[in-house]
């Protein structure tokens, strides 16, 4: 296959493109700053707001051709929002015309609390303290624009509560808008094995729209 990674140099999106690639799949690694390295990455200088860069993108230099999936994997720090909704529509406006799938890495925020299936984790504070709120409002926003982009072919995947860089085990468990948590109450996994799942979605495509996974020693 060939992936398109958009934010490939991100914490998640390097990941992804290392995942991807180490599988054999050709993988356009698409950022502002794109760096060099693996022959089956193709590094693209692209910004994800920018409707006509990321067309061309996606559309493919030779000789890969046409992106068959796309990942999108932005982030901002402090939270934009505005710039996070309209990536996120641009992205799935070409990848729409392209008849090119999405999976959007969003936010645990968009998920449903274990405990409490009305409260949405961005509202809980046992999950989201309060200076990781507005992160978490913009990855549900998100998740809007994907819901109300009626002709593209999107996946939400949202990381459990917390997502840091650690070691590859190539094990975690699925679920869908609810929250995986653990026996003592964390909801972590490794950006390496939160690459494995992208790569995984996008080899074998669920049914789902919204998913979730946790560390493969976790359980609800």
């Amino acid at each position: 296959m060939t992936v398109a990674v958009l934010g490939a140099t991100g914490m998640v999106g390097s990941r992804v493109v290392a995942e991807a690639a180490a599988r054999g799949h050709r993988v356009l690694a698409l950022s502002r700053k794109p760096g060099e390295g693996d022959p089956n990455v193709t590094p693209v200088v692209a910004d994800a707001s920018d409707p006509e860069a990321v067309r061309q993108a996606l559309a493919g230099p030779a000789p890969t051709g046409a992106a068959d999936a796309v990942v999108l994997s932005v982030r901002t720090f402090p939270a934009d929002r505005e710039f996070l909704v309209r990536a996120t529509r641009t992205v799935l406006d070409a990848a729409a015309r392209l008849g090119t799938r999405v999976l959007v890495v969003g936010g645990a925020g968009a998920l449903r609390s274990p405990d409490d299936p009305d409260l949405p984790v961005a509202d809980n504070p046992a999950y989201v303290p309060a200076e990781y709120r507005p992160v978490a409002l913009a990855g549900t926003a998100q998740l809007r624009a994907c819901r109300a982009h009626a002709d593209a072919d999107w996946v939400y995947l949202s990381p459990p509560a917390l997502l840091e860089p650690g070691e590859r085990t190539g094990g975690y468990r699925r679920g869908t808008d609810t929250l995986l948590t653990a026996m003592d109450g964390r909801s972590w996994i490794s950006a390496e094995d939160l690459a494995v799942a992208v790569v995984d979605e996008v080899e074998i495509p669920g049914a789902e729209r919204h998913i979730t996974v946790v560390h493969r020693s976790s359980t609800t």
